[in-house]
């Protein structure tokens, strides 16, 4: 994969493809993260995980508009951050929260 993107880098494009020869120098420029996957399996070869992460926020956005105040969306992005690490973790959500809320956090 590696030898075959270096291949396609390398290319000369016509120079009417402007567009065309922007991205391929941001590729070149970026190239040691485009596969960094394929040397580290924790690494997912997609970005969905980050996509389905601000989903959430855009759902809100879209049904109750803008935050009022800064405070609050700082509140409503911890708290999402914590129910979606909990549900990524496998663990209770209530519960998590049960915890956090006794705590005093």
């Amino acid at each position: 994969m590696e030898e075959k993107l270096d291949v396609l880098l390398s290319e000369c494009l016509p120079e009417t493809h402007k567009k065309a020869i922007t991205f391929q120098k941001n590729l070149k420029k970026h190239k040691e993260f485009i596969l960094h996957f394929l040397h580290h399996p924790k690494v997912p070869p997609d970005n969905n995980g980050s996509e389905r992460a601000i989903r959430n926020i855009k759902v809100k956005q879209k049904i109750s508009g803008q935050f009022k105040s800064p405070g609050g969306a700082d509140v409503f992005a911890i708290i999402r951050s914590v129910v979606d690490t909990t549900i990524k973790a496998g663990q209770n959500v209530i519960f998590a929260l049960s915890l956090i809320s006794k705590q005093g956090y």
